[in-house]
């Protein structure tokens, strides 16, 4: 999707309020339970952006996320009788660990209610952070949910709600981050790019940075389907989404603060939005420079940096990205993994029509050439045209073109499916299924090294006297690779078929008696 980008006249500042939140911003008492958080460059994202890019690795906090800046400053801020009552917070998460933090460390009984969507590796911590002074709670489907739960339950115990962003002590604590990076470099950069959920960390950063730093351009990023404060900016009126998307749980706010939209109203220079994808990509980039594992709002930011540098033709430009946090569940990397070639471009999806004869499939093998191939998915399912679903490596738009050309100057019908959620989400595992034309089937599993040009060189061998009734091959980036072939060869021929295997120099399989073969895939 085409990424847009929402700029607009910034009103007058007001003097008092920024000052006020400088100062509370100066005094901040995060430094009893957070780091100063190193501004790491991305060595390999620089060379090829052509700028210089540095990431500031909030997920290094002892809670892998930035939060615990505010939460703290919050409650450390609080008189003995508040500390008594006790305190509530709403979170998906990350707020939820640096509240159950700042209460062991303050020994100060908290309320957490986070929603049931809330990733499991969030809950556990937040639980193992507070110990005993921790009660959590599980409701609702979004931060907003447990938001209204956590109010019900606020005012039944008479407890004191700790906001996860509109509040100006806790935009005071994340705008420590923005205090150290100025602080870390040796001349203002151009940009400063800050993940946006309540807009608490945006906020915070962009009223220190423009007090400092005015020239310095700061640009807030948000998910495309969560984009609350992009549209109140756009609007000029706080604007409450009736859903959000999940997948960047920690951002998934329907309706931003009245504090932090106000704040960012005066600072903020942009907002961009991005998809899943690019977020995915911006996950890689982040683990290849420092083999650590952002979630998918913590990569936000780098995301929004990338899209901006590429549509802005900056050259040697400082730019700072938010790494702002890592509480990510393990069960999530695959789909990160499946979609960060997307994210890129580096993987184009094409669905081929071929004529069911001798000679085609090897016409089609000629079309790819070396390139490599990520995915192969083909069942015989008509008597004249074979349609098969691949999946190729590829460097930019313009060689998903070359590809396209590539098998319509062999004849072959072609449809171009690498922007298609459907096919990119469910057909690609949909492929296939019985066929009243797999007659004299055998199934085969083979195993061969994956490396560059590995499938075309088994694709080549192929013998064209059997023919290939299915195929089935994905990259999953093992050492590995792992194709599935069902070859139509009568019982005279089995003979010859086995030597013909054998010539083939792959350990394979053979599953033809399969139970799950013979119930799924067999008429």
């Amino acid at each position: 999707m085409s990424l847009r980008f929402a700029t607009r006249e910034r009103p007058s500042g007001d003097a008092p309020a920024d000052l006020d939140l400088l100062r509370r911003t100066l005094a901040a008492r995060v430094y009893d339970v957070a780091r100063e958080t190193p501004l790491e460059p991305a060595t390999l994202l620089s060379a090829r952006l052509g700028d210089r890019v540095l990431l500031k690795r909030e997920d290094l906090q002892p809670v892998f996320s930035f939060k615990l800046r505010g939460a703290y400053n919050r409650m450390a801020a609080l008189d003995a009788a508040e500390r008594a009552n006790g305190v509530i917070a709403a979170s998906a998460g990350n707020h939820a660990q640096g509240v159950a933090l700042a209460a062991a460390k303050l020994g100060i009984r908290a309320v957490i209610v986070m929603p049931v969507t809330a990733p499991r590796v969030k809950v556990d911590a937040v639980r193992r952070f507070g110990g005993e002074f921790v009660e959590v709670l599980l409701t609702g489907d979004s931060y907003s949910d447990a938001q209204a739960a956590a109010a019900r339950i606020e005012a039944e115990r008479g407890l004191v709600f700790v906001h996860p962003f509109d509040d100006i002590d806790v935009i005071a604590g994340q705008a420590t981050v923005g205090m150290e990076l100025l602080r870390q470099l040796p001349a203002p950069p151009e940009a400063v790019f800050v993940p946006v959920g309540g807009g608490g960390l945006l906020a915070g950063i962009a009223g220190y940075i423009k007090a400092l730093s005015p020239q310095t351009k700061v640009i807030g990023v948000q998910a495309a389907d969560s984009d609350a404060m992009a549209r109140s900016l756009e609007t000029g009126s706080r604007v409450a989404l009736a859903e959000v998307g999940l997948f960047a749980d920690g951002t998934a706010v329907k309706q931003v603060g009245a504090l932090t939209f106000e704040l960012c109203r005066r600072h903020v220079d942009a907002m961009l939005r991005v998809d899943g994808d690019a977020i995915c990509a911006a996950i890689r980039d982040v683990y290849q420079e420092t083999r650590s594992v952002p979630e998918p709002s913590g990569a936000l930011a780098l995301a929004g940096l990338k899209q901006y540098a590429a549509t802005h033709g900056l050259r040697d430009a400082t730019l700072v990205a938010i790494v702002s946090g890592a509480n990510m569940n393990f069960e999530r990397l695959r789909f990160v993994a499946e979609r960060a070639e997307a994210g890129e471009q580096r993987e184009a999806l094409f669905a081929v029509t071929i004529p069911e004869e001798r000679g085609s499939f090897r016409r089609f093998c000629d079309a790819l050439g070396r390139r490599s191939i990520t995915e192969f998915n083909y069942r015989i399912g008509d008597a004249r045209q074979a349609h098969i679903f691949v999946g190729v490596q590829t460097a930019s738009r313009d060689e998903r073109a070359a590809v396209v050309a590539a098998f319509r100057a062999q004849g072959f019908a072609v449809l171009d499916l690498s922007d298609d959620e459907l096919a990119k989400l469910h057909l690609r595992h949909m492929v296939g299924g019985r066929s009243p034309l797999a007659q004299d089937e055998r199934l085969y599993r083979f195993d061969f090294p994956e490396r560059p040009g590995a499938l075309p060189d088994f694709l080549a061998q192929l013998h064209p006297d059997w023919n290939i009734s299915l195929f089935h091959y994905r990259n999953h980036g093992a050492d590995q690779g792992r194709i599935l072939v069902g070859i139509q060869a009568p019982a005279d021929e089995q003979a010859a078929l086995q030597r013909f295997l054998a010539s083939l120099g792959y350990p394979h399989c053979d599953e033809s008696d399969n139970a799950a073969y013979r119930l799924l895939l067999r008429s």
